[in-house]
């Protein structure tokens, strides 16, 4: 830890000098001089088995090759999007897209045709990447189908067409790309109105994953067993930027199979393992009923939503080791502050950690922006080389999110203590976090609201032992018609993704109100975990 008495909630960056700034060329390069022998990616297949596997100067040769094809394609800076699970070609268009200077969109493989083509339009995208099919989800179908309502679109590529995908590749591109420079918009749920796109520059991601894996413990050689999902910052940034920038193997899954991956991890046996808590639960769950040793582990990060100090506890069981938390969100690239792993039981389950080197911290009161007393509650701000350059073309949504000081205000609730260690007591923000999962209420009311039936709705987060939180929606009918709830459910899944809808359907009759007349969500969340409301 890092030893400081704090006599305000401000941590200072810490660190010394940072190191100098990176763009993904610059992480590669040093990563092949160092390791280029070094197994870097090994690609794992549904029943557990390896396929394909490439060493880091490997890695960056054919990623260099499809930065040159990309290089043909897209100019310097523009948005291409990206659809697909987590399969090798994911990771290498990442590094192509840092190589040639093209921004990369990532899109959650469960989308379907509303959200993929709001993300199109908003990115201003002018390509999509893809896949045929992930579970059951007809991605393809869905592609085509929303493409054909966004005319920007110029390129439909399958990412498993090798021709098409690599044609132009045999001309370099000799871009020049900047730390600074955009390389992701990862959209993330706000509290209110749409997703919004975060955009993400190459130092920042590359520095806060380096920083992370540091204080988890990783050393050049070690198998990661990759299950989380790259579409997100935890996936694409923490653990493959990071990984790589300490020379890491990584063996990437294509699903999260809890049994396949039990078997994996004990053939494998890696130090570390990093997955969100219902991820942990269900290896945890698979490990107990295998009686699989497991002691090999050394370290388990966790993160993306509240960590149960039982939770930690039984990992301790099972593994041999507690849980190292990890706390931030996609605008801080994402890391903000995580546990070290010889934390004090109680830092482990009481506390997210201290903060990451190179940043500011702080616990800054809603309405004044001044620092806070030692242990008082305000919202969690970070500031420094990892908050994102804004949100895409929303100057508005920025300016609330990054004040004139530049804070990025996270819509945490937490305190810190005078170490810098910090709590979590709560959220400014509606946001819903179901297993890693950012939702938000508005998009799940809006696509509801067309039902004619429902004459107003109110969706709330609610305490879930599994999930964190689960979605209820509450609701008020347009008349005396109330549609089953198997219905209500089918007529979601034709608008949203499977983890947006409700578990917890209530019809009422009048709402808690606000004197202005707002229907008041955390009294209608208290009402339902007193059990005041009847549940499906």
């Amino acid at each position: 830890m890092y030893d400081v008495q704090l006599t305000e909630s401000f941590f200072p960056a810490i660190g010394g000098t940072p190191p100098a700034p990176m763009t993904i060329k610059d992480m590669l390069d040093s990563a092949t001089r160092k390791w280029g022998d070094n197994l870097a990616l090994r690609e794992l297949f549904d029943d557990g088995s390896i396929g394909r596997e490439w060493s880091y100067t490997e890695l960056y040769e054919v990623s260099q090759k499809l930065a040159n094809a990309m290089a043909s394609r897209h100019a310097q800076g523009a948005k291409i999007a990206i659809y697909a699970n987590n399969i090798p070609e994911w990771i290498i268009m990442e590094m192509a897209c840092g190589l040639a200077g093209v921004i990369l969109v990532t899109v959650n493989p469960s989308f379907q045709k509303n959200e993929l083509k709001y993300v199109l339009e908003q990115s201003r995208a002018e390509a999509i990447y893809f896949i045929e099919n992930f579970r059951g989800n007809p991605m393809g179908d869905i592609v085509r189908a929303a493409c054909a309502e966004v005319p920007e679109i110029k390129h439909q590529i399958d990412l498993t067409d090798e021709k098409t995908l690599y044609a132009g590749s045999d001309m370099p591109h000799g871009r020049v790309v900047k730390p600074d420079d955009a390389a992701q918009i990862q959209y993330t749920s706000g509290t209110t109105g749409f997703p919004k796109g975060a955009v993400l520059h190459h130092n920042g991601l590359i520095q806060n994953g380096r920083d992370s894996q540091d204080r988890s413990g990783a050393k050049p050689g070690d198998q990661v067993v990759h299950f989380l999902p790259l579409f997100h910052t935890t996936g694409c940034a923490l653990m493959v930027l990071g990984g790589f920038s300490s020379g890491v193997t990584i063996v990437l899954s294509p699903v999260f199979d809890p049994h396949m991956l039990i078997d994996v991890i004990v053939r494998e046996k890696p130090r570390y393992l990093g997955g969100v808590p219902t991820m942990i639960v269900a290896l945890i769950q698979v490990a107990k009923a295998k009686q699989a040793d497991l002691s090999f582990i050394e370290r388990i990060g966790s993160g993306g939503s509240m960590v149960a100090p039982e939770l930690c506890k039984i990992a301790k069981e099972v593994f041999g080791v507690y849980i190292q938390i990890i706390y931030g969100q996609t605008e801080t690239s994402p890391v903000i502050a995580q546990t070290w792993y010889d934390d004090s039981l109680e830092d482990l389950t009481q506390t997210i950690g201290q903060p990451l080197p190179y940043m500011d911290v702080a616990i800054l009161d809603p309405q004044t922006n001044a620092v806070l007393p030692i242990g008082a509650q305000g919202e969690i701000c970070a500031r420094g080389y990892n908050v994102m350059h804004g949100y895409n073309d929303n100057p508005e949504a920025t300016a609330a999110a990054i004040d004139k000081d530049g804070w990025l205000h996270t819509g945490d609730l937490g305190s810190m203590d005078s170490r810098g260690y910090v709590k979590i007591t709560g959220r400014v923000k509606e946001m819903i976090i179901r297993g890693g999962e950012n939702l938000f209420p508005v998009e799940i009311e809006n696509a509801l609201l067309e039902h004619p039936a429902i004459a107003e709705i109110a969706v709330v987060g609610v305490p879930d032992p599994k999930w964190g939180e689960e979605v209820a929606c509450f609701m008020r009918s347009a008349g005396n018609e109330k549609p089953d709830f198997a219905d209500l459910k089918a007529f979601i899944r034709e608008r949203l993704s499977p983890q947006k809808t409700p578990t917890h359907w209530i019809w009422v009759n009048e709402w808690p109100l606000t004197g202005s007349g707002k229907i008041r969500k955390f009294k209608l969340r208290e009402q339902f975990e007193a059990g005041e409301f009847g549940k499906d």
